[in-house]
């Protein structure tokens, strides 16, 4: 049987060809392929040519794609549909693959290839892309370990290795934990206060696992509307526990000594690589520069919020004592923040889920990215999807092939929680031909039920176009070179996009073309958009804290602070306390399953989501002093988006906006109409 993963794909638009692919493929092929690379750049250093910028920059850029394809089928497979097989997998395969790039990087006479380019060049004959790549090369090298000694180089690559395989574990973990638990009621009283959609699709999960009455999960649709509805304070408490102890109980699923183990390689690698911490060597290459920045952008920001947050919580305590609750906890707050809202603005999330249909609100997002950039998008059904529940779509610029979309929305067991955009093939440019992209979104929302469609929640319809922001920054990509195409920025700026896309879901003149009921095709009436533009700054003084909370404990454990063999549990409550605004529950802890920072990208860099919030702020408020469709303003914001990593993030929002971004449209946003009580 021959392996489809060797050859040119010869789907449409050289797709994924999910369907030819079968699990044993994939060993053999990255193996095949990695050997396949490795030759590629011999040949870039075995050439008798005198460096220059084609025939070793250009040529560096341009080697492995193969391979980078087959790797990203996979592990993005690993996230969205995994199985044991591909777990195990991923644990044998990590290592390999971050040991062929310490080949890449610790090559030395590929390093010597590329600083005799740097030497030599005349930079004046080079774009200002090839100027980009060439400093991004050479800073990649020697970021990683080129002008180490040989030994060193070695304990380098012991290292990467060992790091990868414990990022895959750690994901595991939560993975497992995630599907592990069921909180099973089977006395309909216990029910108290939440929806029927919420107990419909308890009843479903419940007869899908051969059990009467209601199952609860700690997937997102589950586990949110339960801790926001149910009155029962005992069995909110019971899953917020649940929550809390993720990958932090006393089995083979405890990340506690893995976390320990990855901060204390990432400080060691930090060190041997010339920077006091891990947050110093990933800041090298952020907008915010340097640890230092960071906490005091994090610590000023805390300062500013904080008051408005603890007034937002004495009012959900007024009316947690009307229950004859003295101490208010963790697993109460969004229950009486529902409450509050309900009571403050006449406002229901679960009420207004009928005018937030998962197809009507994709078709919003389809039509803002027309209005704004051109691009129209059209349903495929002859390309090969990973799962039957997979939509295609085939993105178009003025009739032309622009990028294919592929989207896939609701919980399953082999889907690792959260939602997040990702790519099967990057965009560039290479003889000729501009190689245009596959991108991917993935969420985790209500399954449609019986001839009912997926019901969103106002949260979930903001992710939606969350992630959508991220989908358009890499399908507008239109660069030469891959590694600076899309959304391979600065990761400080590249949540830009995605958070500037959540500022139309509060337009009042955008929300009455799409929220309508999904049974009549009412339009949510204009008092009910009033709401929830009027609610748009709702706890946000709470909201802030809480990622601000995450920022500094991110920080924390990359700046050192983390002592060997000193309980996670206790470092997180002692590094995050100036921003906690409820009692601590001992047992439960955050790091074990912050994903973010541990298996995915943003370690030293969780603080990005406030950092950009500035940016998005002071962007769209351009766009509402403009006209938020104002084809001008957007033409000069797909620019940004289409630029990639091509230029410096601060000269490209310049360019933009005409001046450096300001913090007083994100204070002014979050808290400058506020009427806390």
């Amino acid at each position: 049987m021959s392996n489809v993963l060797l050859s040119p794909f010869t789907t449409p638009f050289q797709s994924a060809p999910f369907a030819d692919i079968h699990h044993e493929d994939f060993k053999p092929a990255i193996l095949q392929l990695i050997e396949k690379a490795k030759s590629e750049i011999d040949a870039i250093t075995l050439n008798a040519e005198t460096p220059d910028f084609a025939n070793t920059i250009e040529a560096l850029d341009r080697a492995g794609k193969q391979l980078g394809t087959a790797s990203e089928i996979f592990f993005n497979l690993h996230s969205a549909e995994t199985n044991d097989q591909l777990e195990e997998l991923a644990e044998e395969l990590s290592p390999i693959l971050a040991a062929y790039g310490n080949d890449i990087t610790l090559n030395q006479a590929l390093f010597e290839r590329i600083k005799a380019v740097v030497d030599t060049v005349n930079r004046a004959s080079l774009s200002g892309e090839q100027q980009r790549l060439l400093d991004k090369t050479y800073k990649s090298f020697t970021r990683n370990g080129a002008l180490l000694s040989e030994s060193d180089k070695q304990t380098l690559r012991d290292i990467d290795e060992e790091l990868s395989g414990l990022t895959v574990k750690y994901s595991q973990n939560v993975l497992q934990e995630t599907n592990a638990y069921s909180l099973h009621i089977s006395d309909e009283a216990e029910l108290e206060g939440l929806p029927d959609s919420i107990k419909e699709a308890a009843k479903l999960e419940a007869s899908q696992r051969n059990l009467e009455g209601w199952v609860f999960t700690l997937q997102f649709p589950s586990v949110v509307p339960f801790l926001k509805y149910a009155a029962n304070r005992e069995r909110r408490k019971e899953l917020h526990l649940a929550a809390g102890k993720k990958a932090f109980q006393d089995n083979a699923y405890n990340n506690a000594a893995n976390i320990h183990r990855v901060v204390e390689l990432r400080q060691q690698r930090a060190k041997l690589l010339g920077f006091e911490t891990h947050a110093d060597f990933v800041l090298q290459e952020r907008m915010a520069g340097s640890p230092q920045n960071v906490f005091h952008f994090l610590e000023d920001l805390l300062q500013k919020a904080k008051p408005y947050a603890v007034s937002e919580i004495a009012a959900l305590k007024e009316l947690a004592e009307k229950d004859g609750i003295d101490t208010v906890m963790p697993y109460d707050h969004a229950y009486y923040a529902e409450k509050l809202r309900e009571a403050r603005y006449d406002f229901s999330d679960e009420a207004l889920k009928p005018y937030f249909s998962l197809p009507y609100v994709l078709q919003a997002a389809f039509s803002a990215a027309e209005k704004l950039y051109g691009l129209t998008f059209h349903l495929h059904n002859d390309i090969q999807k990973y799962h039957e529940e997979v939509d295609v779509f085939e993105v178009k610029e003025n009739g032309e092939h622009k990028a294919l979309l592929y989207t896939d929305w609701f919980p399953r067991k082999g889907k690792r929680p959260g939602a997040w955009m990702t790519s099967y093939k990057g965009q560039y440019k290479e003889d000729g031909i501009n190689h245009r992209p596959h991108i991917s979104i993935v969420c985790n929302f209500a399954r449609p039920s019986g001839d009912k469609p997926s019901l969103l929640t106002f949260q979930e319809v903001t992710t939606l176009f969350h992630e959508f922001g991220h989908a358009l920054h890499g399908m507008l990509a239109d660069t030469v070179y891959e590694s600076l195409s899309g959304t391979s920025v600065y990761w400080d700026f590249v949540e830009l996009p995605s958070q500037f896309m959540e500022n139309y879901c509060y337009q009042k003149e955008f929300l009455q073309t799409f929220a309508r009921h999904y049974q009549t095709g009412e339009l949510l009436p204009d008092a009910e958009i009033n709401k929830i533009v009027a609610s748009a700054n709702f706890m946000e003084g709470y909201q802030t804290l809480r990622q601000l909370s995450f920022g500094l404990l991110d920080m924390a454990f990359h700046t050192g602070k983390l002592q060997k063999g000193e309980n996670v549990e206790s470092f997180e409550k002692s590094v995050t306390k100036e921003a906690q605004l409820y009692p601590n529950i001992p047992g439960t802890a955050q790091s074990p399953s912050f994903s973010h920072i541990f298996a995915g990208g943003y370690s030293a860099g969780y603080y990005s989501y406030k950092w950009a919030e500035v940016l998005d702020a002071d962007a769209f408020a351009y766009f509402k002093e403009t006209g938020i469709f104002n084809p001008d303003t957007a033409r000069k914001f797909k620019t940004l988006l289409s630029s990639g990593g091509t230029k410096d993030p601060m000269e490209l929002y310049i360019a933009f906006r005409g001046r450096k971004p300001t913090p007083e449209a994100l204070l002014e946003r979050a808290f400058g109409e506020q009427n806390i009580k």
